[in-house]
């Protein structure tokens, strides 16, 4: 491979900060996710700057989703170990997925009785404001 062709194959990927950029993260976050073993290595280029492809970027974004859903890091690092080592644990991978997006059900039912009981609350006292009921609690 010459150093024209060498220098093309490192051109391709994002830098980390247009990986960043593009996830809605930080670098530092980035890394911390490579770090903690949440996504595979990243390739890296001469000097070792890292080159995100669209795979990198894929596996950031589920990461993210994950956490945003509130899966434990510890549980997503359990979850991106089973990934790498391919097919034949899909079905603990679905095991974990299914347990927590029961979970997440769970406790949207739950944000949904609060929303309710806030509305239930805010027209109980804008009566009140308006002279139709006493304030009791």
């Amino acid at each position: 491979m010459t150093i024209e062709m060498k220098q093309k194959a490192e051109e391709k990927g994002l830098t980390i900060q247009q990986a960043a950029a593009k996830l809605g993260v930080s670098a530092h976050t980035l890394r911390y996710y490579e770090r903690a073993g949440l996504v595979p290595p990243v390739t890296r280029v001469s000097g070792g700057h890292r080159r995100y492809t669209s795979i990198d970027l894929g596996w950031a974004a589920f990461v993210r989703k994950l956490r945003r859903a509130g899966l434990s890091i510890g549980a997503i690092k359990k979850y991106a170990q089973l990934q790498m080592q391919g097919l034949d644990t899909l079905d603990r991978r679905v095991d974990i997925l299914e347990g927590h997006r029961d979970a997440v059900r769970a406790r949207l039912q739950e944000l949904e009785e609060t929303l309710d009981y806030l509305e239930t609350k805010i027209d109980y006292y804008k009566k009140v404001q308006r002279g139709e009921a006493e304030d009791c609690i």
